[in-house]
């Protein structure tokens, strides 16, 4: 329909807001994105930050007009690039320095470089390339004013290790000849372990170079890290710092770079390898937040609407909505990356769906869902709520699950898809467990320890890199903690030349130190050991037995509910925050196949339309978004509930109009849902003006009463347009 009799109103609003369109972003960074590209209107996402790819220039545009692009349309402007592989073909082609360094690519044990794109091989980083990174990139991007720098994966694969400049950083660190890593488990656990450490000192060297660069330029350089969950690193059999990066001073937080691609991993459960994305998403999402919770860095949570591999639409949606509704059941979490890449999401060509060749954009509605989601994170509330289930048991991990990681089978070890991590976990979550994961390198902070009730470790799939640990593990015990160790200890991986067996330690295995601390026999049997107040209970199995198998599960899941006395189960996890409910049933559990069932006045935040429900049931294997009505912040005045674009500028008068800016991207679809006031005039008019003032535009309205025994409790109003990142101009009238 056309605007009609408030048009001259409606002009007025336009004149009256111009000024304010270029530069009413709040200039915060609760919510960002990374693109190689420079502003364009299809991909004006309106978050808080870009994240500005790359410094490399192009034959149009220097990497200073790039970012020039994004600040003039009311966006920070920070810094991301790659640390372990990159555009960096000036270094590795001797147009730097007059040097060939082709050499210090990572190598497998063919001697082939592992290349991530043309000309663009996975790196060791040795000094020489550092001094390149730090003087021909941070430098200049400092020098372009940005104050926040985002260094990505620090990637070293399992199983690379044989090129020279891998060889020459082995004598340099070992102070002995380079080995073979695939020749032992030994040599496996060294070279990893050495991978581990040149990364650490990579972003150590240029994170300490940006801080004091920027210093004398009087400026606070802040320093991320984007990085997998140390989860998929082991998985994937990459090594990189990970959890170590969060006592580093020069660190001042992460992004969780957890997505479709990641999450989809295959795990075995009940002696079935599959996909279960949601589930390994919040084990991710987990593994990340564990990272800074007891240090209190800043983390953003990723989250990608398509993937690196070619699907189809229908795929990348509902995969989006399985990890999306992961990463926001982490209440302490609320800063975001809303999307890496728009330029590939907005125009890009994908299969329409699995069973069809055809590629197509994206679709509209699934556009129009997207933007209600990536907006919604810009107004999510952190919050003090945790996620239902019986709350308080952990699992364990450490940096060394990736380090027993080769690119051949280590005779003595098999751990097929990490499945020694899995056992733990996921039998746990399979029943509505909401496990958290606490990390080795973290027990010394008092805060890691928080809330944990019931402790599953094992030395399986891990080795710790140092006995302190264990005292801290030893004390809490001592305290009242109930540990459940479960392991063999017998895997070839127990005898590497580690701190337990030397300099006066003869321990076959690392357990056994951890158990002597606690007056436990080194050699403990199964069973169940007093500490102080606490308990041990000692399983001599592997977990990866307690999922490889059918119904494995049953000796682990007897041992924690004698642990934990009070153990409910059931298929669904739910967590509200603010008005914004989430909800997930899982499938393959022990609690039935039943589906959630919630009552009460919702907005459905992942349909296209934000249908109203009063009803929601919720199918195992599915999630749910609600903006829960009866929750909204003000429901005395007019305010926008949900929309697939970005609100600015909301203005009330009581008796006449409700006014507001929409912006988007060009080519999609918005659609607005507002609440009204009980109380507010039955007559309602809707306008709509661009920023030219033309007010010639097609919208599609829609009313709804929402009532309740004693009459009407809210109005809600639907309007539907098109997108526009100039802004599009809404006024609500109404006549009393």
């Amino acid at each position: 329909m056309k605007t009609t009799s408030i048009q001259r109103l409606i002009g007025l609003t336009v004149v009256l807001l111009l000024p304010l369109t270029a530069f009413c972003q709040e200039k915060r960074e609760k919510t960002t994105m990374q693109t190689a590209a420079q502003w364009k209107p299809v991909t004006d996402v309106r978050c808080d930050a870009v994240m500005c790819y790359g410094t490399n220039d192009r034959r149009s545009m220097t990497f200073e007009e790039r970012v020039a692009s994004w600040r003039a349309r009311g966006y920070t402007t920070h810094f991301m690039t790659g640390i372990a592989w990159g555009d960096y073909q000036d270094y590795f082609t001797g147009r730097w320095d007059g040097k060939w360094h082709l050499d210090e690519g990572q190598k497998n044990m063919r001697g082939d470089t592992i290349w991530h794109g043309r000309m663009v091989p996975y790196i060791v980083p040795t000094a020489n390339y550092m001094k390149y990174f730090k003087e021909r990139h941070v430098k200049r991007v400092i020098d372009a004013g940005i104050d926040a720098i985002f260094l990505e994966e620090p990637e070293f694969w399992a199983r690379s290790g044989y090129s020279e400049a891998f060889k020459r950083e082995w004598q340099d660190y070992y102070g002995f000849p380079w080995r073979p890593q695939h020749e032992s488990a030994e040599n496996t656990y060294l070279s990893n372990k050495l991978k581990y450490h040149l990364y650490y000192r990579a972003l150590n060297d240029a994170f300490t170079y940006a801080k004091d660069y920027g210093r004398k330029r009087g400026m606070n350089v802040r320093c991320y890290v984007p990085t997998h969950s140390l989860l998929n690193y082991a998985q994937w059999a990459i090594v990189s710092p990970e959890a170590s990066l969060a006592s580093m001073d020069c660190v001042d937080g992460y992004i969780a770079q957890v997505w479709t691609g990641t999450s989809r991993e295959p795990n075995f459960y009940n002696g079935r390898q599959k996909e279960r994305v949601f589930e390994t998403a919040l084990l991710e999402y987990g593994c990340m937040e564990s990272m800074t919770r007891p240090t209190g860095r800043k983390m953003f949570f990723l989250t990608d609407p398509i993937e690196d591999r070619a699907k189809d639409w229908d795929d990348y949606k509902r995969n989006y909505q399985a990890t999306f509704t992961a990463q926001l059941m982490y209440p302490s979490v609320s800063d975001y990356e809303v999307m890496p890449w728009p330029d590939r999401i907005y125009e890009g060509l994908y299969r329409i769906s699995g069973d069809s060749q055809e590629r197509a954009r994206i679709p509209k509605f699934y556009s129009t869902q997207m933007q209600v989601m990536v907006n919604s994170l810009n107004n999510m509330p952190a919050s003090d709520n945790s996620l239902s289930g019986s709350k308080g048991i952990a699992v364990l991990m450490a940096n060394s699950l990736m380090f027993q990681r080769s690119p051949r089978p280590v005779e003595g070890y098999d751990d097929p898809q990490l499945s020694n991590f899995y056992g733990e976990a996921l039998p746990l979550i399979k029943r509505g467990v909401p496990v958290s994961i606490v990390h080795l390198e973290n027990v010394g902070y008092a805060n890691t320890w928080k809330g944990v009730k019931v402790l599953l470790m094992s030395y399986s799939n891990m080795k710790p890199l140092d006995p302190e640990a264990h005292k801290h593990i030893a004390a809490w015990v001592k305290s009242g903690g109930q540990l459940i160790y479960s392991g063999r200890d017998d895997d070839a991986f127990q005898h590497v030349q580690e701190w337990w067996n030397q300099n006066g330690n003869n321990f076959d295995a690392p357990s056994e130190h951890l158990f002597q601390l606690m007056n436990i026999p080194a050699k403990a049997q199964e069973g169940v050991y007093k500490y102080g107040r606490g308990k041990v209970y000692v399983i001599r199995k592997d977990p990866k037995e307690f999922v490889m198998q059918a119904g494995g599960e049953k000796q682990l899941i007897d041992v924690v509910k004698k642990a934990y006395k009070k153990l409910t189960v059931k298929n669904s996890f739910i967590l509200e925050r603010g008005p914004y409910v989430l909800a997930s049933v899982v499938d393959e559990s022990e609690a039935g196949n039943e589906p959630l069932r919630l009552k009460g006045d919702y907005i459905n935040l992942f349909s296209p339309e934000l249908d109203y429900a009063g009803k929601v049931s919720i199918e195992p294997g599915n999630q749910a978004f609600l903006f829960n009505l009866r929750e909204a912040y003000d429901r005395k005045r007019p305010h926008v509930i949900a929309s697939a674009s970005r609100i600015y500028d909301e203005k009330v008068s009581p008796d006449k109009y409700f006014r507001f800016v929409a912006k988007g991207p060009k080519d999609t679809k918005n659609v607005v849902c507002i609440l009204l006031p009980e109380k507010s005039a039955k007559t309602i008019e809707v306008g709509c003006a661009d920023s030219k003032g033309n007010s010639n535009l097609d919208y599609e309205m829609k009313l709804l009463n929402v009532s309740s025994d004693t009459g009407i409790i809210m109005r809600l109003l639907w309007v539907k347009t098109d997108n526009d990142p100039d802004g599009i101009n809404f006024t609500i009238a109404w006549k009393k």
